[in-house]
């Protein structure tokens, strides 16, 4: 295996072996990590913008008492949507995004372990996306709200297609975030580049490493769930039906056995993301990066023995509750070690307030708002008054707006510059934080007291002379100003792709393996595969570190889709492996699975039966070998094979 410089490695000859195809066919076949990342990013801001309308409408109908600007049914229709589109289809999906793209370049790798699969978690994603909204050309979306509860859901009481759309659009969805979470951990045990020992890994990928073992654990429940609620509606099964056996409440265990731990499936990447930004504009590495990874572990785990503090007024034993108050309360320490971490890396750091900056500054403080509501919540006497009212309200957007969307908007001014080759406005940048900010504490702190007030979630309208009619008014107006900082960022990143200046390799002067490459980088990510020595191997000159990485040395890998497979602690190099060549057959996957969903739906089982054959020989197509005669299975290298 030769050893090569970046200056004499054959470039022309890795960009025609990883560049995708020009055209409609390249397009649909890529599995290049950057474009499916990039895709993933697009898409998922576009759901975002989607339950952004949604929100406004039902801003509308709040903002006075006594409105009747739609119907109650619209209402829950807007209602369950902007929750299944904010939690499901843009909160996870868009940390999906910046790993995807991310991952390989972070760790000195060429592409994620299984490039299919990584683009069938995309495709099925979008599908699942584009199964749920169809629900609207029917007038038949979701109408239960995003949990979903029991019996109101059974075809007794909700005859229509609507929930058979949840119950089906999550399942296909879950294919998604299943098989992507297979993907990122397989990535991060095999192919970190030679050195990379596990205490050298980059602080954002410990979040999505312990989410995607979430993923795994957390969503069959839900999928479980789904599947009994179908055939209860559909068949005449009776999972839920307590007069003929069910139980109303095994809806509830089984989707906050899920429910929960998806909380922070959302938000430890999130906090990935700020742990690596923060010491870049701080000027110094993270304060207690081992603390910092060990409370992410804890609170993943911890995250599955709290379920039951969502419900705390169902009647549960009196012992129950007690010990699920104490693991909620318990949860705070470990989220509290990051917070604490943050904090020292600014104290003894040279801050320097960039827009990616403010925006994760912003994020501590939300966080720290959103934590303490989660605190009071988990108090039993204090989550039986307050239940079911708006305070829980605000508290869920200060979990999932305030820990993960100023995070990703943060993560946007810190990496597209990386993604696109453009700066986006410093000037701007700081009118979008400080809008949506302003904005979004104005619009829901307000909820706060609205609960106090005694307003109940999930109503359509309410009564004048109550006292909810400022805190609404208030309420609304913010959530417009927030409105108003996410149309600024984007003609803030439109006008970034025509005239904002050319970022170079590492405007930031950051310290990671991704800001050593182009901006954008090229196909290959790296033109020769590199060595790490150390946690931060571009700022080793300036830390004193012993050893040296080496960024401009090593293995040419040339001989097709090659990278390193290394070891899963040390990250010794073990072989080379061939990756997977551009493929039709992950969209084509998807797109069978797409007409069983919708023959499951109307009942078309002819329709089903096609979409199950379609994947049969889809299958079969995939993992049909490419060529008998002359296979390229992984090449075994010695232990020293990188310097070889």
């Amino acid at each position: 295996m030769a050893i090569v410089t970046d200056l004499e490695a054959p470039t022309d000859l890795l960009r025609d072996i990883w560049e995708t195809p020009r055209g409609l066919l390249g397009t649909l076949s890529s599995v290049d990590h950057k474009t499916i990342g990039k895709r993933y990013l697009v898409t998922a801001f576009v759901f975002f913008l989607l339950g952004g309308l949604e929100a406004a409408a039902m801003r509308a109908q709040l903002a006075q008492s006594g409105e009747h600007l739609m119907s109650p049914e619209a209402y829950n229709q807007l209602f369950t949507m902007h929750g299944v589109t904010m939690i499901f289809l843009f909160a996870s999906p868009v940390l999906s995004g910046f790993s995807n793209y991310l991952w390989p370049l972070l760790i000195g790798s060429r592409d994620m372990a299984y490039p299919r699969v990584n683009a069938l978690s995309y495709w099925t994603f979008l599908m699942s996306g584009i199964f749920l909204y169809s629900s609207f050309l029917v007038g038949q979306a979701p109408d239960g709200g995003w949990f979903a509860y029991v019996p109101m859901t059974e075809r007794a009481f909700s005859p229509g297609l609507n929930m058979d759309f949840y119950a089906l659009g999550l399942i296909f969805l879950g294919i998604s975030t299943t098989v992507g979470a297979v993907n990122f951990i397989t990535t991060f045990f095999k192919l970190r580049a030679p050195g990379m020992s596990i205490n050298r890994v980059p602080i954002m990928m410990w979040g999505t490493l312990t989410t995607s073992f979430s993923v795994v654990f957390a969503v069959p429940a839900l999928t479980v769930a789904c599947i009994m609620l179908f055939f209860d509606r559909r068949f005449g099964m009776h999972f839920f039906d307590a007069a003929r056996g069910g139980h109303p409440m095994l809806w509830q265990h089984l989707f906050w056995m899920f429910g929960h731990p998806w909380v922070y499936i959302v938000v430890l990447p999130a906090i990935g993301l700020a742990s690596e930004i923060i010491p870049t504009f701080c000027r110094r590495p993270l304060a207690g990066y081992t603390f910092v990874v060990l409370s992410t572990i804890a609170t993943a785990l911890l995250g599955f023995g709290v379920w039951v503090h969502h419900m705390f007024a169902t009647g549960l034993p009196q012992l129950s509750a007690d010990f699920f108050s104490a693991s909620s309360m318990v949860i705070s320490i470990a989220s509290g070690v990051s917070i604490a971490a943050w904090i020292a890396t600014i104290w003894q750091g040279r801050p320097k307030f960039k827009t990616p900056f403010l925006f994760m500054a912003g994020f501590i403080i939300l966080f720290v708002i959103g934590g303490v509501s989660g605190v009071m919540t988990a108090s039993v006497p204090f989550d039986w008054q307050l239940t079911d009212s708006y305070f829980v309200v605000a508290h869920l957007h200060y979990v999932l707006i305030g820990i993960n969307v100023f995070p990703v908007f943060g993560a946007l001014y810190y990496w597209l510059p990386k993604i696109t080759g453009r700066m986006l406005s410093e000037r701007l940048g700081r009118w979008v934080f400080w809008t949506m900010f302003v904005g979004f504490n104005l619009g829901f702190f307000p909820m706060h007291i609205a609960g106090i007030l005694g307003m109940p979630r999930r109503i359509y309208t309410y009564q004048s002379g109550l006292g909810w009619d400022s805190v609404n008014l208030v309420t609304t107006l913010g959530a417009y100003v927030f409105a108003v900082g996410v149309l600024l960022f984007i003609v803030d990143f439109l006008r970034s792709l025509r005239h904002g200046e050319p970022a170079g390799c590492n405007p930031w002067d950051a310290a990671t393996l991704e800001w050593s490459t182009s901006s954008p980088p090229p196909p290959y990510n790296f033109a020769v595969m590199p060595t790490v020595r150390s946690p931060y191997p571009l700022w080793e000159a300036r830390l004193g570190e012993q050893g040296q990485s080496q960024l401009d040395r090593g293995a040419l890998l040339g001989s097709g889709r090659e990278t390193f497979g290394t070891s899963a602690l040390d990250s010794d190099p073990e072989e080379v492996l061939r990756m997977p060549d551009d493929s039709l057959w992950p969209v084509l996957l998807s797109l069978s699975l797409l007409g069983f969903f919708y023959g499951m739906l109307t009942s078309a089982w002819w329709l089903a039966i096609l979409g199950v054959a379609a994947l049969i020989i889809t299958l079969v197509g995939w993992l049909w070998p490419t060529d008998i005669t002359s296979p390229s299975p992984p090449r075994r290298i010695a232990r020293r094979g990188a310097e070889a």
